[in-house]
């Protein structure tokens, strides 16, 4: 991630833990004991981040290897199958995208002669996909056996092509369940901001003694938990 993301997630989680040292303490200072709750926020909103990077790279990967397969299909080498390769994404895709970026290296290394083996090696071993290990392991060990390459290469994009598609189907139909997740976590919220502003002298008793910090002390520990549970249940691995 750019710097420029690390600070905005920080920024948010920061946000987060100082809204809701407020309106359950009616103290920032509140926050220094709610460090925890800010690690939790800010790994949730990195772990968001990097998933859909991941899964916005998948897409690229899922074009890149059809676009491979077909190249080899009509009987370019592999080492030109890439230099295709690279030359059809960059119709598809800017330069600053990762698989643009990724085939760029790919082909500089392949005209310094390394060999293709290494090439996919590390470059598998730079891009934390699974999907991208396992069409690297295939075409290495079609490469090095020696057997019918261009059908396997082809019926291993097709299997990834198709789990990338699926997942993305399925990421679709739960973006809006994911909406409802977000606009229903800011609710208590929104509620407890409602009442400290239409019914300050009810809430004041809340605040401020020892009993009405164990009660909000209660409510935010059943509003993370069923937070948590709320992210189980619309995440879904493919």
């Amino acid at each position: 991630m750019t710097k420029r993301e690390w600070l905005w997630i920080t920024a948010k989680a920061t946000g987060i833990t100082a809204v809701t040292a407020w309106l359950y303490y009616r103290s920032l200072w509140a926050g220094i004991l709610l460090f925890p709750l800010w690690i939790w926020h800010w790994r949730l909103m990195v772990r968001e981040e990097y998933r859909k990077k991941e899964s916005d790279f998948a897409q690229q990967f899922k074009e890149a290897i059809l676009t491979l397969s077909s190249s080899l299909n009509t009987g370019y080498s592999v080492e030109n199958a890439f230099r295709e390769t690279q030359k059809e994404m960059r119709l598809i895709y800017p330069e600053k995208a990762r698989i643009s970026k990724e085939l760029q290296i790919i082909v500089r290394q392949l005209r310094l002669q390394v060999t293709v083996e290494q090439v996919l090696e590390e470059f598998a071993g730079r891009v934390e996909l699974e999907d991208l290990r396992s069409f690297a392991s295939v075409f290495i060990s079609a490469k090095r056996s020696g057997g019918d390459m261009l059908a396997i290469i082809k019926d291993t994009a097709g299997q990834i092509s198709d789990k990338i598609d699926v997942k993305r189907e399925i990421d679709t139909i739960l973006a809006a369940k994911q909406y409802e997740f977000r606009v229903m976590s800011a609710v208590p919220y929104v509620i407890i901001g409602y009442m400290s502003f239409s019914f300050p002298e009810f809430m004041d008793s809340l605040y401020g003694n020892a009993a009405g910090t164990g009660v909000m002390t209660v409510c935010l520990m059943v509003y993370i938990g069923a937070y948590y549970l709320g992210l189980r249940i619309i995440r879904i691995e493919v």
